[in-house]
C-alpha cells in the first residue's frame, strides 16, 4: 500500500472551487479520497465536483457551498458531508479573506475584523465541528493552509500576515489537545502562489521581480505545487507530524 494512499478517506476542503483548494481536492481524489468541494458560490463548486466525478468515478466528489463567515453554513457543510459519506477523516481549512492591502494605519475596524474572523475564527469553528468524531475513532488529519507571511513582516499585507501567524499557533495548540487521540493538526505555509487570491502580489512585472529576487527557484509557485504537501499531511506518510508548519516557498529563507 502506498504511503500516500487515501482510499476510504473523506476530505472536506474549503475554498476548493479554484486555486490551491481546487488543486488539493484534485490530488486527494487522485489518491483515492472522497472529496467535498466547498466555496461561497454553488456553480463553481458543482463544476469542480462534476469534473472529478467524470475523471475518478461517480460518487468521488460532492459540492456543498458554504460561506466560512457563517457558522451555520459550516455546520451544514459538515452535516451534508456526513449524510453523503458517513464520516470525515480529513479537514483542509483553505478558504481565507484579505480585503485590504496597505499599511495597518489605514485599515478599518471592519476590514481587520473580517480578516481575523474568516482566517482564524472560522477555522476554529470548522475544526471544532469535525474533530470529535476523529478523536473518537483515534484517527484524523486537519490541515490549515496558512502562509509564509505568517512568519514574516510586511508593510502591505500586515493584517493578513497577523491572521496567518495565529493559524500556526492554532495548529500548535490543537496538536497538543488532539494528539493523545491520534488526530494530527498541521499548517502548510505557501510562499507566493499564482492564484487569483494573490494576484495583486504577482500581476505587476516589477512587483513579481521583487517578490522572486530572493527565492532560489526565482519564480512563484503554482497551486498544484501545494497539493502534494496536503496529501502528505493527510496520509500515513505524515503520520508522525503534528503541530508543524510545512513551508513550501521555493527555497526562500525565513
Amino acid at each position: 500500500m502506498s504511503l500516500f494512499d487515501l482510499s476510504g478517506k473523506v476530505a472536506i476542503i474549503t475554498g476548493s472551487s479554484r486555486g490551491i483548494g481546487k488543486a488539493i481536492a484534485e490530488r486527494m481524489a487522485e489518491h483515492g479520497a472522497k472529496v467535498v468541494i466547498s466555496s461561497r458560490k454553488a456553480g463553481p463548486c458543482e463544476e469542480v465536483a462534476t469534473a472529478l466525478n467524470e475523471k475518478h468515478g461517480a460518487g468521488t466528489a460532492i459540492a456543498v457551498p458554504a460561506n466560512i463567515a457563517s457558522k451555520e453554513d459550516l455546520q451544514r457543510l459538515v452535516d451534508e458531508t456526513r449524510a453523503a459519506f458517513g464520516r470525515i477523516d480529513i479537514c483542509v481549512c483553505n478558504a481565507a479573506s484579505n480585503p485590504y492591502y496597505g499599511p495597518l494605519a489605514g485599515i478599518s475596524d471592519d476590514q481587520f475584523r473580517k480578516i481575523l474572523d474568516n482566517n482564524i475564527i472560522s477555522n476554529h469553528w470548522l475544526i471544532s465541528m469535525v474533530a470529535p468524531e476523529m478523536r473518537e475513532r483515534r484517527d484524523g488529519s486537519i490541515v490549515i493552509v496558512s502562509s509564509i507571511g505568517g512568519l514574516r513582516g510586511n508593510a502591505i499585507i500586515g493584517a493578513y500576515n497577523i491572521s496567518k501567524a495565529a493559524d500556526f499557533q492554532l495548529a500548535r495548540n490543537l496538536a497538543h489537545e488532539f494528539g493523545p487521540d491520534n488526530v494530527r493538526v498541521n499548517c502548510i505555509a505557501p510562499g507566493l502562489i499564482k492564484t487569483d487570491f494573490a494576484k495583486a502580489l504577482w500581476d505587476d512585472p516589477k512587483t513579481l521581480e521583487r517578490s522572486t529576487a530572493g527565492v532560489p527557484l526565482r519564480r512563484i509557485g503554482e497551486p498544484d505545487e501545494i497539493a502534494g504537501a496536503a496529501v502528505y499531511l493527510a496520509s500515513s506518510a505524515g503520520s508522525f507530524m503534528t503541530g508543524q508548519a510545512l513551508v513550501v516557498d521555493g527555497g526562500a529563507t525565513i
